[in-house]
């Protein structure tokens, strides 16, 4: 079932993440005795049907996350996975195969479609800075099982990076501080870029606004014109999930119930570099943190105006206390915004959209349960 919806997503050009932390490890038992494979075994499955479909034909390739939890007993070889593969795919070239992407020598080797991450905890990162044990958790009956260096473990990820990019990290318990809908159960995985997480069998579509359209000539950033184009493009957003197509029933159905929306923003090195800052510096990061407090601040503030008018999504009451909570804590961290390098009229800007998001909300309820992702734009930036 799994390869099959992923399948049609890719069809369809869409990207998906697999969390495959529920499958027992390859150190534990069959109930008949025999020896299970362990997650990494499917993996190969999943990154072949992913390697057969390529992702919306002519645009991109097939977008895959695989993920594991830290605790699960055969995260070593889920780390080494890629790397391993690397090693294959260079010893091929220095045999005279082809190495450009798409040739002989990384057809020929595994896990070449999907990135792969590492669900760590606060636990897990304590550890390491600690140079404690770390004990991984047995998947079918929740005992010890094999114990590692935390540190050791966190070498193998950095060297494993610095040869081939895999695996990157997710902060398990930061993730699940934000959830805006805990009521309906953890977050365990994101979409291939990682900027999507929300529950289990869930989708977003994506919506990205040009941060140069809003560059006023002499370098002032236009709010309320912005302001406005997020107020029309949440309520088109909004229409949209009643008329999108899903690939399955589990995720039509997350998607009526819980009503997820990603408007986000592309061109915001072109706007740095623009205003003559550099774009790794605390000038450019304070603008870009007040200009994503504007949007994502405003556009709860519509949903909740909808909300007004047609109600909270359909699991809005039962999340609520936990939602505006959150509300809260982006209010709260507004707050941080360095006052020496934002100008003043983007900072109140940013602190009013969150008080009156919060207040809208705990009127009114929101439509949405998420209003905003900051996508990479690769397939829509076409």
């Amino acid at each position: 079932k799994l390869a099959a919806s992923e399948a049609m997503l890719f069809k369809h050009g869409s990207g998906t993440g697999t969390d495959l932390s529920t499958l027992r490890s390859s150190k534990e038992k069959l109930a008949g005795g025999g020896k299970p494979s362990g997650p990494l075994s499917f993996m190969r499955v999943y990154d072949q049907i992913a390697a057969v479909v390529k992702s919306g034909g002519k645009t991109r390739r097939a977008a895959k996350m695989q993920s594991l939890m830290v605790t699960h007993p055969d995260i070593k070889e889920f780390i080494v996975a890629k790397m391993e593969e690397e090693k294959k795919a260079r010893a091929l070239i220095r045999a005279g195969y082809g190495g450009p992407f798409n040739n002989e020598a990384y057809n020929s080797v595994m896990f070449q479609n999907a990135n792969l991450s590492v669900r760590v905890t606060d636990a897990f990162m304590e550890a390491v800075e600690k140079d404690e044990e770390w004990t991984t958790i047995e998947v079918t009956t929740g005992k010890p099982s094999v114990k590692y260096k935390a540190s050791e473990l966190m070498d193998l990820i950095a060297e494993a990076t610095r040869l081939c990019g895999d695996p990157g990290l997710q902060y398990h318990t930061t993730i699940n501080k934000w959830h805006t809908c805990p009521a309906a159960g953890d977050i365990h995985a994101s979409n291939p870029c990682s900027e999507y997480m929300f529950i289990d069998d869930s989708a977003c579509n994506f919506a990205s606004l040009n941060l140069m359209k809003f560059r006023n000539e002499d370098g002032s950033f236009d709010v309320e014109r912005f302001k406005a184009a997020i107020r029309l493009f949440i309520i088109a957003q909004e229409i949209l999930v009643d008329n999108g197509s899903y690939p399955n029933v589990a995720i039509t159905e997350n998607s009526h119930k819980f009503r997820p929306l990603g408007l986000g923003y592309a061109n915001l090195g072109s706007l740095i570099m623009s205003l003559a800052m550099p774009y790794d510096s605390e000038q450019a990061r304070t603008i870009a943190s007040a200009v994503t407090a504007i949007m994502t601040g405003t556009a709860y503030i519509v949903s909740a105006e909808i909300a007004s008018i047609k109600g909270a999504f359909e699991k809005y009451h039962e999340n609520a206390p936990y939602m505006l909570n959150v509300i809260d804590m982006h209010r709260q961290h507004c707050r941080n915004i360095s006052e020496v390098y934002c100008p003043d009229y983007l900072l109140s800007a940013a602190k009013d959209a969150w008080d009156q998001a919060l207040d809208a909300g705990t009127k009114f309820g929101f439509r949405n349960a998420q209003v905003t992702v900051l996508a990479p734009t690769g397939t829509i930036g076409f």
